[in-house]
């Protein structure tokens, strides 16, 4: 089993950059694929990201392609994503996932998620 903190969420202005953080608990964190999805308020929680385990293997939703970078520290056990050139419609709740498939895609179940952390970009 692992446990995920997010951290790194806050309010940012268009065009401005955060950087999200998930810690994994656990000592076979980099057995896991990881993956961030996000949910706005009154909308269904969409994936945004996903990292294979060695971190060799990424992709991401098309509406963040060439915005955000996934990333994997195994040493570290963390997973992050970058997020430049923030906009308005990126405002949403994102969380972090881990599953033991290969990889994590919007369209397989996911094993365990974290508790999230608000992005709110203002116009």
């Amino acid at each position: 089993q692992v446990q995920l903190v997010e951290s790194g969420g806050g309010l940012v202005q268009a065009g401005g950059s955060l950087r999200l953080s998930c810690s994994a608990s656990g000592r076979t964190f980099s057995s896991y694929a990881m993956g961030w999805f996000r949910q706005a308020p009154g909308k269904e929680r969409e994936f945004v990201a996903a990292i294979n385990w060695s971190g060799g293997i990424t992709y991401y939703a098309n509406s963040v392609k060439g915005r955000f970078t996934i990333s994997r520290d195994n040493a570290k056990n963390t997973v992050s994503l970058q997020m430049n050139s923030l906009k308005p419609e990126d405002t949403a709740v994102y969380y972090c996932a881990a599953d033991r498939r290969p990889i994590i895609s919007g369209s397989t179940p996911v094993a365990y998620w974290g508790q999230g952390t608000q992005v709110t970009v203002s116009s």
